[in-house]
């Protein structure tokens, strides 16, 4: 989780585009991380999850990125996080898409606005564009992970031979 955090910290810092930067592919990973954590052991575990992943994201961020980037990043990280879980955990028991899509998509509004409006506000970064640009993707990405999460969630949750079966 904090390699994906810090991975995307620096990507967003080279654009692709006009519209978009490299950290809008990276990103939408964190999701994908906290919705199986959540699918398998819980809504607990998960924001314990995303509160190391913060702790650390931050720490080598600061290192790594500059301090207005690396606080938007921790700041918009940890309350999406945290919304993703909130949004997976009340949509659990729905067809088994929609609680890791439709916490995702909320996360990554919530994310996009907090992390833009603070790492870029008042530059002369085109930053709304940037912005538009990798909530789109985050969006897309949120969309293209589901198949790799119904696979893994379904490989993880089916039991072994004598094995007890696992939560879900």
């Amino acid at each position: 989780m904090a390699g994906i955090v810090l991975l995307s910290n620096v990507l967003v810092q080279y654009p692709l585009n006009a519209w978009l930067t490299w950290g809008a592919f990276s990103y939408p990973v964190a999701y994908f991380i906290t919705d199986v954590c959540n699918r398998l052991f819980g809504a607990s575990l998960a924001r314990r999850i995303a509160l190391i992943g913060f702790a650390i994201g931050l720490a080598s961020s600061l290192m790594m990125a500059p301090v207005r980037i690396a606080l938007a990043s921790g700041t918009a990280f940890l309350v999406s996080q945290l919304l993703d879980v909130s949004v997976f955990n009340k949509l659990r028991q729905a067809s088994w898409w929609k609680a890791p899509f439709l916490g995702s998509c909320v996360a990554s509004v919530v994310d996009t606005a907090i992390f833009f409006g603070l790492a870029f506000a008042g530059t002369e970064l085109s930053w709304l564009h940037l912005a538009t640009g990798d909530l789109g993707v985050k969006l897309l990405m949120a969309l293209a992970l589901l198949p790799a999460y119904r696979i893994l969630i379904t490989q993880l949750l089916t039991p072994t031979a004598g094995a007890p079966p696992r939560r879900g």
